[in-house]
């Protein structure tokens, strides 16, 4: 599994796995900095650098605010404890592993009840409209699952969803919350964060109860073809490394004992 940087080809196996740890627990850290966080539920999992059939969890019952890079837990994807203590939580397990096993670009699998995200889920339509450039940057990587089926317990639900989620990075699940996949923690942070901006403000247009100013379809094509060509790049960095990068930077003045 790649790490947030091009450096990562130079580290050792076991530097890349405490890497990783390390950029899984800062990604719990900034959740709850940035409000996405539901008690002590929802999950951030990330597949164990160097394997096929393994992701790190954090145990049940531990709040997000105090997860560490040493915190964590290795599952396999039949729910057996490879290392690390503590209780395996159900739906966690139910939904991450088969993502995990049936989507190769799924190494970072992160489900939340965000609020805004949250919120959008209960409408009848939930779709992301194309009111914005953000709106349409988010729409081209959203898939929808359209009908709640109750609690993931089973292993059923989360292939479920792997199924729904298809080649698409953010699942919008109906009357429950969020899902979204990277092949980094920084990928699948930064899909997580600007879905919550986008539900955010097309939440604040709807309740001004004013009629929405939808672009036409040659501009929202446009703007799609755009955004699907090849991006601007700065350095070797993609813009979600270089977001999450700035964001670990507030941590490590913030929190730094998230590293540990």
């Amino acid at each position: 599994m790649p790490l947030e940087t091009h450096a990562a080809a130079d580290l050792s196996l076991a530097d890349q796995r405490w890497q990783a740890r390390i950029d899984l627990a800062a990604a719990h850290r900034l959740a709850v900095m940035h409000g996405f966080n539901e008690g002590i539920f929802n999950h951030f999992t990330l597949r164990v650098p160097g394997t096929e059939d393994r992701y790190y969890q954090i145990p049940f019952g531990t709040h997000w605010s105090e997860v560490q890079a040493s915190t964590f837990m290795e599952v396999d994807y039949n729910g057996k404890l490879c290392a690390g203590e503590g209780h395996i939580e159900q739906s966690c397990y139910a939904i991450h592993a088969p993502i995990h096993k049936l989507n190769a670009r799924a190494a970072a699998v992160f489900h939340t009840h965000m609020p805004f995200v949250s919120a959008l889920s209960r409408l009848e339509d939930p779709r992301i409209l194309p009111i914005g450039q953000t709106e349409i940057g988010t729409m081209i990587h959203t898939a929808y699952d359209m009908e709640y089926a109750g609690p993931a317990f089973e292993q059923a639900e989360g292939e479920r969803l792997a199924g729904i989620l298809g080649d698409k990075t953010v699942l919008m699940m109906a009357n429950h919350g969020v899902a979204t996949v990277g092949r980094t923690v920084a990928e699948a942070y930064d899909r997580l964060y600007y879905v919550e901006r986008v539900a955010q403000v097309q939440l604040y247009a709807m309740w001004t109860n004013r009629p929405l100013h939808v672009l036409p379809d040659n501009v929202v094509q446009e703007t799609v073809r755009q955004f699907s060509g090849a991006a601007p790049r700065y350095g070797d960095k993609t813009n979600a490394e270089w977001h999450f990068g700035a964001l670990k930077r507030i941590l490590d003045k913030r929190e730094p004992d998230y590293r540990d």
